[in-house]
């Protein structure tokens, strides 16, 4: 569906839905691409679940016009009997949020969230009331651009999901979330929000920022002409440049520890390489390095589980 010139995505049924939905009420705080994919996801699994969206009124529109949503409003009162909240929206501004879960969810219910790092909202999530139970998620799916227009329901196929639960282990909670996210087709794993943080560093946030570097400071340096002389290397090595900054910044604030090493260890790298262009010493062994990483890259890439039958 297209709604003024922006293409919409539409919920298709479930060949099989689930008859009995893990959560009766689901709320969804930040219809972006993440939170609006988990809507459309969670619409197709169980259609008989009630899902409400809570956005700015634009962002609401899209939406409903995709049927995404059967509740849609800017103001959190809607959240009240929800069993599970969704804080889907930049982390900073998913940190904040707690608060406001605090103070509208009235029933006991489960929180979680889709914030690319975990540690401080872990931490913050110590001081929601003991109605509610949260368990940190970080969804490996994702588009290069943002926005609910985005937004799929097949979105999180086969690709991980991590849970970073608080306490002893999550319990209940922990196995009711990790059934909740295999149904919308991705693979639930639990780490430490250290460990997670550790990790996306160097397997996510790194790799976006070096793109968008390395774009800035290709068009600053040739401008139009050059860039019409490029070929899909420069494109393909490029495509996460075309991410928002909007997101970005609350990942580099809440990370900047382990962003920052990771940044050094490239830089290292890069001004070995620097120092030795006209020897090219150790630059054989660069790239033999990178070829083999990169061989169990995609072989690694190969072997994660194919989505969910139908």
């Amino acid at each position: 569906m297209v709604v003024e010139g922006r293409r919409l995505p539409i919920v298709q049924p479930d060949p099989q839905p689930a008859e009995i939905p893990i959560f009766k009420t689901i709320a969804i705080v930040g219809l972006g691409v993440i939170g609006g994919s988990v809507a459309l996801a969670a619409r197709r699994r169980w259609p008989g679940c009630l899902v409400i969206g809570v956005d700015r009124n634009e962002v609401l529109e899209q939406a409903m016009v995709a049927h995404a949503v059967d509740v849609a409003a800017s103001d959190p009162v809607v959240i009240a009997d929800a069993d599970l909240v969704v804080l889907a929206a930049p982390v900073e501004t998913n940190i904040e949020l707690l608060e406001v879960v605090a103070e509208y969810v009235t029933v006991s219910a489960i929180v979680t969230d889709t914030s690319a790092t975990k540690r401080r909202i872990v931490e913050r999530s110590a001081t929601l009331p003991p109605r509610l139970q949260f368990v940190g998620g970080s969804p490996l799916g994702g588009a290069a651009r943002s926005g609910f227009e985005h937004a799929r329901s097949d979105m999180f196929a086969g690709r991980p999901w991590i849970l970073t639960p608080v306490g002893d282990g999550g319990g209940e909670s922990l196995e009711r979330v990790s059934h909740f996210v295999r149904e919308l087709g991705a693979e639930p794993r639990v780490m430490t929000p250290t460990e997670h943080d550790r990790v996306m560093a160097a397997v996510f946030q790194l790799p976006q920022l070096g793109a968008t570097a390395m774009m800035h400071a290709i068009g600053e340096h040739v401008g139009d002409l050059g860039l019409g002389l490029a070929g899909r290397g420069l494109i393909d090595s490029t495509r996460l440049a075309s991410s928002s900054a909007t997101v970005w910044t609350d990942v580099c604030r809440t990370n900047a520890d382990f962003i920052g090493s990771e940044l050094d260890a490239l830089i290292a790298v890069l001004q070995g390489i620097r120092d030795n262009l006209e020897s090219a010493t150790g630059l054989d062994d660069v790239f033999e390095s990178a070829n083999a990483w990169r061989r169990r890259l995609v072989a690694s890439t190969d072997r994660q589980p194919s989505p969910r039958k139908k």
